[in-house]
């Protein structure tokens, strides 16, 4: 029986190492965590048992075979730890993903390659067109997913940058939601506008000067419910507006699969993650994007109206997927623990956000 003492900075690293040095029938023995790594005790089932020679009887020492060892087994000891890395990096982002919630397929795409490379690749990103001219912006979702502070938000970042859009609010089902737009609306400078059925928000239309940017705020709506699939496909047939989802990120991922596919069938080309920094996993917003083609444009962080809204980019994308998991920007390309991951990533998400703020600035 071989045993082994295997150390590592995470239980599914050491694993990877097990795996990789004993194979798939190893043992395990015992695991007890470190301050800072796991340590795993394995053995190995063997029956192979070494080859002992004695010398002749009355043989002198020059008798003996020489020892000689081929240098080749020296090299391939040498790159041994350098594939055993690669496949606990590998593993251990897989089984990351997989906590994440994210389908096979989607874990064997993300797990190819570099992952801002694979994120590229696999998702659709996209700027919201709210530029004067624009068709007005009407954003729908499911209640509480965050529509309002979402619109509230977009005001702000066009009243900073010199606009003066047309805010409206369709959603009459909510006890409060016009006050709460409202109170937003007020502090910008700017008139809000409520319409809670399409008339009304055809003749709220009539009050856009000229090519105004328009941002609309759609009740919280049921697709399931055919009734109000008809009204929000009356609310943009209304309006002329783009349609864009807003998704809370904590979601089931089954039922955001069906929520984004629900509004991609009504016209909807944009989707806006709200709750990324609340949320830990992923998989439902990622898995939503996937199914129903809808472009990742924005990411809600904070609760603040002035700058908690970001783009959504493959960069950033890969940051919130790795937080708990490996550290890509560290240089070395090597595992981390997941506090330690996590803090990187906090560290480098307000340089990517003041990354986005300078250039915006400068268009």
């Amino acid at each position: 029986m071989r045993i082994r003492i295997f150390r590592a900075p995470t239980l599914a690293e050491a694993m990877a190492q097990i795996r990789a040095e004993l194979g798939p029938d190893a043992l395990i023995l015992s695991d007890r965590s470190r301050d800072d790594y796991v340590e795993v005790t394995a053995a190995l089932e063997t029956n192979e048992a070494p080859a002992l020679r004695a010398p002749p009887v009355g043989a002198a020492f020059d008798d003996l075979e020489p020892f000689s060892v081929s240098p080749d087994r020296f090299a391939e000891r040498r790159e041994r730890p350098a594939a055993r890395t690669g496949a606990a990096r590998a593993s251990t982002l897989a089984a990351t993903l997989m906590w994440h919630g994210l389908s096979a397929p989607l874990v064997q795409g993300l797990s190819s390659g570099p992952i801002e490379s694979a994120c590229a690749r696999l998702f659709r990103f996209a700027a919201l067109k709210l530029a004067t001219g624009d068709d007005p912006l009407l954003l729908a979702g499911p209640p509480g997913g965050g529509k309002t502070l979402t619109v509230a938000r977009l005001a702000t970042r066009l009243v900073m940058a010199g606009a003066h859009p047309l805010v409206i609010t369709a959603d009459g089902m909510r006890a409060g939601a016009v006050e709460q737009l409202a109170a937003f609306t007020r502090l910008l400078g700017l008139t809000m506008v409520a319409a809670s059925t399409p008339a009304m928000l055809a003749r709220a239309m009539a009050r856009r000067e000229g090519a105004q940017p328009v941002l609309i705020d759609a009740p919280g709506l049921n697709l399931a419910d055919p009734s109000q699939s008809e009204l929000l496909t009356a609310l943009r047939s209304a309006s002329g507006a783009a349609l864009a989802l807003v998704l809370p990120c904590g979601l089931d991922p089954n039922e955001a699969e069906e929520i984004a596919c629900a509004h991609a069938s009504l016209g909807a080309h944009a989707l806006i993650a709200t709750r990324t920094d609340q949320s830990r996993r992923m998989g439902g917003i990622l898995r939503a994007a996937a199914a129903s083609g809808l472009a990742l444009c924005e990411a809600g962080m904070g609760s603040g109206a002035a700058d908690s809204l970001v783009a959504m980019t493959p960069r950033l994308l890969a940051s919130l997927l790795t937080r708990c998991a490996s550290a890509e920007a560290s240089g070395g390309g090597q595992l981390l623990a997941p506090a330690a991951a996590e803090r990187i990533t906090r560290s480098a998400l307000p340089i990517h956000i003041a990354a986005q703020r300078r250039a915006a600035s400068s268009l």
